[in-house]
């Protein structure tokens, strides 16, 4: 059955004519277009009355389930105690910044900023100002926020690969020139830009499990090769942990894998959708930042800090602390992935499901899965066409090439099992060549 979107679709039609393309982020525009009216816990209802089980979860801050009542209830409580004064700190900005001090191994010093974008552009000037050198090395497909320096070669097509491939129009190619793009997993590749670049190079930035292209978990050694490497040049190493923080453990993906960057990034699970990121790491260089009388790097934002993110962040970092949110979700991660592996076997389905903790997705395409042009070859129409389908079956997941899937600790073991069923259906409906 195919869901009427009559009210999505007026509803969009009415945004067309006031913003442009009827969407205020580019990635939200997709086809259905949908629009939703509520959410809560693990499902998403739209315009038309239609409910949902949600695995997109707004790009990944929902970890607790959305509008989760204890992060809504301490929000509420600040509306009568506080106002932004732009003057000073509040405690409420002391107490978080404490928080991620405590459990991310580099937060010796935090600051706080309100998107993601924030971070990464703010690590990467820090991190120029502190080495004094220009260039900066990324990853093909990982994705660092709109900076015009990180915002290049990120779901490049195969001939733009190993080629610049700006994001957008509009950013000077003298900028471009000083980033450095390299294939994520390959070592050699890095080394071969330190060799040519070594003494210009200010940093490199780095998803410690590249989950902007789904999941390209780091193979061994990769990981530790950057560390060694920057440290040799000296460079800095950014982690840029906006998506991994938080959501794979308190104190970010560093904690698992035992390594310590210099910097690091963090945003969308810290506040369980409300607006708040960070920026951390060693005191000698979070020193540099303006904030601090004599810091030479320029940082300032009339909403950083701001209290409604900080006391929504507060809330989620102190559930994660009390209760077993990953261990929950990193056991219904696991089961959806075997279920989805079964599935595929027993239709035999050319298909490999890829993952950590949390998230999930199938690849349409054999293995392996280790560097962004091992992606190429997944089957990109049936990746959309299958998770369109499962929209009309209730279950959604985002419609877009390659993007990844997240659980919350309100989704259920029922709705893993529901989900597959949907899965397995949408599979076979795309076997027998239904429209």
């Amino acid at each position: 059955m195919i869901l009427d979107h009559t009210h999505s679709e007026r509803l969009y039609a009415e945004a067309c004519q006031v913003i442009p393309g009827g969407v205020n982020s580019a990635p939200r525009s997709i086809l259905p277009h949908l629009m939703f009216t509520s959410a809560s816990g693990a499902t998403l209802t739209d315009a038309d009355g239609h409910r949902y089980i949600d695995y997109h979860a707004a790009f990944g801050p929902a970890l607790l389930g959305h509008n989760h009542p204890e992060v809504n209830r301490r929000v509420r409580d600040l509306w009568d105690a506080y106002s932004a004064a732009g003057v000073g700190s509040t405690q409420l900005e002391i107490e978080v910044a404490r928080k991620i001090q405590q459990h991310v191994p580099c937060a010796e010093r935090v600051l706080l900023c309100t998107s993601g974008s924030q971070a990464t552009f703010h690590a990467v000037r820090v991190s120029r100002a502190v080495t004094r050198r220009k260039k900066i090395v990324k990853f093909q497909g990982c994705y660092h926020g709109i900076a015009d320096s990180l915002l290049l070669n990120v779901a490049s097509p195969a001939d733009k690969v190993g080629h610049c491939d700006p994001g957008s129009a509009g950013i000077l190619p003298e900028v471009l020139e000083q980033t450095l793009v390299c294939a994520f997993n390959d070592l050699d590749n890095v080394e071969q830009a330190f060799e040519w670049h070594g003494s210009e190079i200010a940093a490199v930035i780095v998803e410690p499990i590249a989950h902007n292209v789904g999941c390209l978990s780091p193979q061994p050694g990769f990981l530790e090769g950057l560390r060694e490497l920057t440290r040799r040049h000296g460079a800095l190493l950014i982690f840029d942990e906006v998506v991994t923080g938080f959501r794979h453990h308190l104190g970010g993906y560093q904690t698992l894998c035992g390594l310590t960057p210099d910097l690091t990034t963090l945003g969308k699970a810290m506040a369980n959708g409300f607006p708040i990121a960070a920026v951390c790491g060693r005191a000698e260089i979070m020193n540099h930042f303006n904030t601090r009388p004599g810091g030479d790097t320029y940082f300032a934002g009339t909403y950083n800090g701001n209290l409604v993110g900080c006391a929504a962040a507060l809330a989620t970092i102190e559930m994660l602390e009390r209760e077993p949110v990953h261990a929950r979700v990193f056991a219904l991660g696991e089961r959806m992935r075997r279920g989805l592996s079964e599935i595929h076997q027993r239709l035999g389905v050319r298909a490999m499901v890829a993952g950590f903790g949390s998230i999930f997705l199938t690849y349409f395409m054999e293995g392996p899965a280790i560097t962004y042009t091992d992606l190429l070859r997944n089957d990109g129409a049936r990746f959309v066409d299958c998770r369109r389908r499962l929209i009309d079956c209730g279950v959604f997941m985002l419609p877009v090439n390659l993007k990844r899937n997240h659980i919350s600790y309100a989704h259920s073991e029922a709705d893993i099992d529901r989900t597959l069923e949907a899965y397995e259906h949408v599979l076979k409906q795309v076997a027998k060549g239904h429209s």
